[in-house]
């Protein structure tokens, strides 16, 4: 059913609005915004990464035009980790307003302050950590840890007089994490009995019953198949994933391998975690990857990216052999990620074309190489029995995760009216521990197409996709001005079809007489001329060849 949209009534006084601008329905591109006398505070801002049917788009970003002529409002942006899904589209908006303050713990500021360097931005940033309590105008905000399957994410609990929310960020509850720093049940205890109003809670693994396997399970499984690996071992994880890293580190070490990071975000993000103390790299372990290639086979492991299929990534390239390294018989490749929704071919076309140049490849479809940073139905379960909230708003997540959410909350006895189900543009207004739905916004898609950004439109996508799929006809036809006549032509070219541009010769006649049968009802506008060959060619070649190519016909008047 398609989403009605309606605008919101004036904020009432007294009353926090509440509207994502993007992370409702997709994994990625997660953004809420935060309204309260005047003043807006928004919570993340990442990116998208596009699907298959989004040709030649490099980012997708959140819909800023919401909030774009209210920017000097904004008393903030709160990075609750630093995933490019909720610090990617930053620089952008950065880009519009440069003096907006970032807030954010040490590594996620860290990795943000390097990606806007690359866009020549220099922020304004408040460093924050657990336990710690900030005012940014109406807002009271204190930060909460939770484990994610990068370091240093946390929770935000959001405080004015309308009431309390807890954005949980991406989240789940290792009882054992590799970095002992847990996600804090007491904190949370603590804000369900000073009474939670809102609740917006992290839906990714909310249709997976059970808990999140622990990630030092992954350390000992990584080791076994670099030991046992004959030749070269290349590991494919985020460019993030600080702890799979360190894991590869360590088993590296343990086996006599050293590592060579590949892809420049990988590079950058490690090289930030080992300085900031993050990731502990064991004495001359790390090689830089050209003096690598000297080293034997069984003495090297590569850490690089690409780990959903990405066509520009390093390990896609290898696939291709389309990279210095080529995979061959006897090496072993390790997909140490989950697939992210909307990834599934392409990861699997990689991991098809390594199998066929003779790699081993080890994913977590075969072997426990990855556990996932989200918490599954059993975590969800325990934090609304901790927090008991008046109110539900599942986020970060595709329909169905949202969907799981709410049954949860449900089941736990929050009922269905509090439990609110939107997407992105949903506008919540939250006053005296109720939040109901009061409007919905109009939330498109921003792409990124090299170095435009909100240029390309869905229509240029769909012509993507027809001249990816259907092909390409040119039609070039000169005519009498006075008569409109055919002079010379038709001369019709095409490309992306099997046959030869002979085939074309039936069609010919027809588009003659079709300028023929125009000229005499007066037509003589080359504009319609133009729509008439169209049509003419496009009905003959979808009758004879099946195909419906894109068409451009183009009537010179002589």
């Amino acid at each position: 059913m398609p989403t009605t949209v309606y605008d919101p009534p004036a904020l009432p006084k007294g009353t926090l609005r509440v509207f994502p601008l993007g992370g409702l329905g997709e994994v990625g591109r997660n953004m809420t915004v935060f309204e309260y006398a005047g003043k807006l505070l928004i919570i993340d801002c990442g990116v998208l990464f596009p699907e298959e049917h989004q040709p030649g788009v490099d980012l997708i970003l959140p819909d800023f035009e919401p909030i774009r002529h209210r920017l000097d409002d904004v008393v903030g942006v709160v990075l609750t980790h630093g995933h490019e899904d909720h610090i990617g589209a930053v620089p952008y908006l950065l880009k519009i307003k440069n003096d907006i303050p970032i807030v954010g713990s040490g590594l996620t500021l860290a990795l943000t302050e390097a990606k806007l360097k690359e866009h020549r931005v220099r922020p304004y940033s408040l460093t924050v950590r657990e336990g710690q309590i900030e005012q940014l105008g109406p807002f009271e905000l204190e930060f909460i840890a939770v484990n994610h399957s990068i370091p240093d994410a946390l929770a935000v609990a959001v405080r004015t007089p309308a009431g309390v929310v807890l954005a949980t960020g991406d989240f789940k509850m290792d009882q054992l994490p590799l970095d002992g720093r847990l996600t804090d049940l007491r904190a949370f205890s603590r804000l369900g009995e000073e009474g939670v109003d809102l609740f917006l809670v992290d839906s990714t693994n909310a249709d997976v019953p059970g808990f999140t396997p622990l990630e030092r399970e992954i350390g000992p499984v990584l080791e076994q198949v670099i030991a046992r690996a004959p030749r070269r071992v290349i590991v494919a994880s985020f460019s993030s994933h600080v702890h799979r890293v360190q894991q590869v580190l360590d088993a590296a070490h343990a086996h006599g391998r050293r590592v060579a990071l590949l892809g420049r975000s990988m590079v950058r993000n490690m090289g930030i975690a080992a300085d900031l103390g993050y990731l502990t790299v064991p004495e001359g372990v790390l090689i830089d990857y050209k003096k690598a290639r000297d080293l034997p086979d069984d003495r090297i492991v590569y850490m690089s990216t690409g780990s959903q299929g990405e066509p520009m990534a390093v390990l896609s390239r290898m696939a291709n052999l389309d990279h210095e390294i080529e995979p061959g018989p006897g090496d072993t490749v390790i997909l140490a990620s989950s697939q992210i929704p909307g990834n599934e071919n392409a990861i699997y076309r990689v991991i098809d074309g390594l199998t066929k140049l003779g790699a081993n490849v080890v994913h977590k479809g075969n072997a426990k190489v990855h556990v996932s940073g989200h918490a599954a139905a059993g975590e969800l379960l325990y934090c609304y029995n901790i927090l008991k909230p008046r109110n539900v708003l599942p986020v970060h997540g595709e329909y169905r995760h949202l969907m799981a959410n709410a049954r949860l909350a449900q089941d736990t006895g929050i009922p269905a009216e509090r439990t609110i189900l939107a997407e992105n543009g949903t506008v919540v207004d939250l006053k005296d521990g109720h939040a109901q739905v009061v409007g919905q916004l109009d939330i498109g898609f921003v792409y990124v197409d090299g170095s435009t950004v909100g240029e390309i439109t869905d229509a240029d996508l769909k012509d993507r996709r027809i001249l990816g799929e259907e092909g390409f006809i040119s039609v070039i036809v000169v005519v009498d001005a006075a008569t409109g006549k055919v002079v010379s032509g038709p001369e019709i070219h095409a490309r992306g079809f099997a046959e030869d541009d002979k085939v074309f010769d039936g069609v010919k006649p027809k588009i003659a007489a079709a300028l023929a049968e125009a000229a005499q009802s007066g037509v003589r506008d080359s504009h319609a001329l133009s729509q008439v060959v169209r049509r003419t060619i496009g009905r003959w070649v979808n009758q004879s060849l099946r195909r419906r190519p894109m068409i451009v016909p183009l009537v010179i008047e002589a």
